[in-house]
């Protein structure tokens, strides 16, 4: 079967090691996903301090909404900077990427608060956000795309895997920092500005990576292999237009995978802390151990996708969330023990969808318009369902429909496999590895 994974295209003469490369990739990643979800996870602290009004659960809907805002910022971050990506290549997009989340990161964690500019405070939150949406919208399929790229033959998934575990420490990291800097600092003086402490923490972490990144090899065209002008704007959608169907299943890929993300990473803690009034250390804890968990699994997920083909370990892992995502029916209540059960189960179920999904959505593409696709198709999936399901989860649970979230988890899922199936039937996407 014809391969879209073309390995002439990684530069010849790269003088840093992969583990190297992986390094500056892989901990830029981390980064990236830690500024993003920091936000997330202190949502219920930023909510009455930029969206006062009086009620605890509306000011942290207010901004979760500001959160998902920030997602709608992915697909043009993807459409504008994929294509620069295809066009001139991936190490400088990747700087951008980064240099971008760090400089909207320092800015939430100077940002005044309602009570001293007004609504010019919830504004600039929103501007800061939509930058770091525009950065996040390409850093993921850039990614995705390197690592294909890089990825010596026969180790593809597991190259991806370890992606996978930088982006777990991210979110772990932002658990950690989160649990260890309630733990230190008073609850008022948390709720004050101690919940700043996490955002400078990262904008000084992404400056080392984005010194790292600086080394990266570029893998859109080797160096002696360099083609006389970049490939035009019209001919690089023209390719994507081609490969529409695989557009759209790379939109259900990440949907699947990223709606589950959400619901573990920020959709549970935030129902935990503002609708259940559960410890905020303790959820914390929780949330770190799980994020920890499924980092632990990654390697394990990335061996039996080369070894048993990508495809047959993404459809079969994707098929087992369907009745496995019914667990969050089980928190209904105030109960820290449920709590932390819903979320170590949801451990397996997460490293399974997120291990491979990355790597999935790579292979739909070819070379010359990769990042193009799968940053558009990335965007739109998280954008439309990863971004909107923390809200969701809380809304629904809000008016009493909690059942209907598991239910549109397993119908993305199952869309996801569908669409996925008719692209491998069409013989356009590499199967193994």
């Amino acid at each position: 079967m014809a391969s879209l994974i073309d390995r002439s295209s990684v530069a010849t003469g790269n003088s840093l090691s992969h583990r190297r490369a992986l390094l500056a990739l892989g901990g830029g990643n981390a980064i990236e996903w830690y500024d993003w979800m920091v936000y997330g996870l202190l949502a219920s602290y930023i909510g009455p301090l930029y969206f006062p009004s009086g009620s605890s659960v509306s000011e942290t809907m207010s901004a979760l909404a500001v959160f998902a805002v920030g997602f709608a910022a992915r697909p043009l971050g993807a459409i504008i900077f994929g294509t620069l990506a295809d066009r001139i290549g991936r190490r400088s997009v990747m700087l951008f990427s980064i240099g971008s989340m760090v400089l909207s990161s320092l800015v939430i964690a100077l940002l005044p608060s309602h009570a001293s500019i007004g609504v010019w405070a919830g504004v600039i939150l929103l501007a800061s956000r939509i930058l770091q949406g525009l950065s996040t919208g390409i850093e993921a399929p850039l990614n995705s795309a390197y690592i294909v790229e890089l990825a010596p033959e026969g180790k593809t998934a597991r190259f991806g895997t370890v992606i996978s575990i930088y982006v777990q420490a991210g979110i772990v990291g932002a658990s950690l920092v989160c649990f260890l800097t309630t733990s230190v600092i008073a609850p008022d003086a948390m709720a004050s500005w101690g919940w700043r402490i996490p955002f400078a923490v990262g904008a000084v972490g992404g400056l080392v990576f984005l010194w790292l990144r600086r080394a990266l090899p570029e893998t859109l065209h080797g160096q002696e292999d360099k083609p006389a002008e970049p490939a035009r704007v019209g001919q690089v959608w023209a390719e994507v237009w081609q490969h529409r169907l695989a557009l759209l299943a790379i939109v259900f890929v990440v949907a699947g995978a990223q709606a589950l993300n959400y619901t573990w990473a920020t959709g549970l803690p935030n129902l935990a802390r503002s609708a259940y009034l559960e410890d905020p250390d303790t959820v914390f804890l929780v949330s770190t151990v799980a994020g920890i968990c499924v980092a632990a699994l990654y390697p394990l997920v990335g061996r039996l996708a080369d070894r048993n083909r990508i495809s047959r370990t993404f459809i079969a892992s994707r098929l087992a969330v369907v009745p496995l995502i019914f667990i969050v029916l089980a928190y209904q209540r105030p109960g820290m023990a449920v709590f932390t059960v819903v979320m170590l189960v949801g451990a397996p179920v997460l490293a399974f969808t997120m291990g491979l999904y990355n790597t999935v959505a790579a292979t739909l593409m070819p070379t010359s318009c990769r990042v193009t696709g799968v940053g558009l198709g990335y965007a739109i999936g998280v954008a439309g369902f990863g971004g909107t399901a923390p809200y969701l989860l809380l809304w629904l649970q809000d008016i009493g429909a909690a059942w209907a979230f598991p239910v549109y988890g397993a119908v993305l899922c199952l869309l996801s496999v569908l669409l996925y199936v008719l692209v491998l039937r069409r013989g356009a996407v590499r199967v193994g590895s």
